[in-house]
Formats: structure tokens, sequence, C-alpha cells
């Protein structure tokens, strides 16, 4: 990973320096003959994997960096090994002397980097940026789990839900918004959901609902309605209507790949997903 780096003479007044300036640095003291180190190492690459715009995970091999270590050791006072020094604008904010279990570790960054939930919601931002969907759905959901009374987090996670079509999700959300944090923002993500939700009952589709009361047989008909409810965003009726179809023939056209389909387009570990896939599979096996 790019901000994992091992410090040398070479390196050391850029990271502990310059880099100090823009996020917070990690700089870990370790010997890889220690067990205690090797497993504190584990720890920080996972906790770079989670930060990665955040922080720097500097190493320092005490045992090929003698000379350095030994410099750097009598200006932070290292006792032991492992040992955690964390830097922030060139100066040290907090130190860990000894192994640390990762809640330690995840305690002491939380005293220097902004609220997990705040960090989500930034990386539901993020994928939002980069239309990926699901990627926002899932950080969005997870700032939500942590602080479900944050107006700003209901809102970026309503604008997500609207982006997928789970509009009754989007407007409950919406309506829990405080009259006091009713903003700009909030009204722009107000007024796309009811524009969703208008769509979401338009003549098309209740003229084909008619069409099929009328021939309730024509499995084709049933297709071309599910269509237009997934196009409009009532994707359990669409998988519900699918369904139907694959009951009574489940080579049936396009009805088992738009029944998959309509399932991939969910976000991961969604349980409107999970529900139609125990019923596919009720009839496959």
């Amino acid at each position: 990973m790019s901000n994992i780096v091992s410090i040398n003479a070479q390196n050391l007044q850029q990271v502990l320096g310059e880099t100090s300036q823009q996020k917070l640095v990690l700089l870990n003291f370790y010997s890889p003959q220690s067990p205690e180190c090797i497993s504190q190492l584990s720890i920080l690459d996972k906790l770079a994997g989670e930060y990665t715009d955040y922080i720097v995970v500097a190493n320092l091999d005490c045992n090929a960096e003698q000379a350095l270590a030994s410099q750097l050791a009598q200006q932070v006072g290292l006792q032991t090994l492992p040992t955690l020094v964390l830097l922030k604008d060139s100066a040290p904010v907090d130190l860990l002397a000894g192994a640390q279990t990762e809640n330690q570790v995840r305690e002491s960054l939380g005293k220097h980097l902004p609220a997990q939930q705040d960090l989500l919601l930034e990386q539901a931002k993020q994928a939002l940026l980069k239309s990926d969907l699901n990627a926002a759905f899932n950080y969005a959901k997870q700032a939500y789990e942590i602080d479900n009374k944050n107006a700003r987090i209901k809102l970026v996670l309503a604008d997500i839900c609207i982006q997928i079509h789970k509009l009754d999700d989007a407007k409950a959300l919406i309506d829990t918004i405080d009259a006091q944090e009713q903003d700009a923002y909030f009204h722009n993500i107000k007024a796309k959901c009811e524009v969703a939700l208008e769509a979401t009952d338009s003549p098309e589709i209740k003229e084909k609902q008619s069409q099929v009361e009328k021939y309730p047989n024509d499995l084709e008909l049933k297709i071309e309605l599910s269509n237009l409810l997934n196009d409009a965003g009532r994707k359990e009726e669409a998988l519900e209507t699918l369904f139907t179809v694959l009951k009574k023939d489940l080579n049936f056209n396009d009805a088992k790949p738009n029944f998959l389909a309509i399932i991939a387009s969910l976000p991961d570990g969604d349980a409107l997903a999970a529900k139609y896939r125990r019923k596919l599979y009720s009839i496959l096996y």
C-alpha cells in the first residue's frame, strides 16, 4: 500500500516532516525477530488499508537501521519494542509503548482523526463521485448505523437510496430531518425524491397492470410489466412479477436473466436480494 513505508536515513525527514503535515504518521519501532512486533505489524497493515487517506504507517526496523533507531529512541524515550509514536505536524502527539491490541490503536487514532462516521461519510461521497453506488450505499449505511441522528449522513444516504431506487427508504430518512436542519441540500434531495416517487406510478405501468389483469396467463405481458416496475424503482414488485413467471416456466424468454439482473443491481447484503434468491432456489432445487 502507498501509505505504508519503511523508514531509513534517506526518507526520514520527508516522512516525519512533510508527510506528517498532511496525514497522521504512525512511526512504528519494531524488530522482525519479535513475535509481538510482527503481530502489531499486521494490525497496522489492516488500519492502513482502512484509513488510506488519513494515515501513513512508517515502519522502522530497529535491527536493520540501528544507528537511526538509536538516534530516534533518545528523542522519544524508547524503552521497549514495539513502540508506536503518532506524529502530526512534525510533532509527537501520542506514544504507545509495548504491544497494542487493535482496539487500543484505534482508540488512539480516534483522538487525532475525524470520527469514524465522518470518515465513512467521506468515503461514501468519494464513491458517489466515482458512480460506485454499491460502495457508496454501504459506507453511508455504516455511518448511519453509528450516528442515526446526523442530518448530513441521513441526507447523503437518502440521495444514494434515490439513485438505487430504494425510494421508501429515502422518503423515511428525509421525513426525519428537523425543521432547523432543512437547508438547501435537504430541499434538493426532497425534490429529487418527490420526482422519483411520482414516476413510480406512471400511466404506462397502470396500463400494463390492466393488461396483465385481463390476460393473467400471458407471461410476456408480465415480463414487460416487470421491466416497467424495475425502471420505476419498484424492484420488489418487479421481482415478484417475474417470480410468478418463473413458477410457470423457469426458462421462459428473459424471465430468469432479468430476475438475476435485478437482484445483482441491489446493494451487497440487501435483504430483498436475499429474500428473492431464496425464492428462486426454492423452485430450482
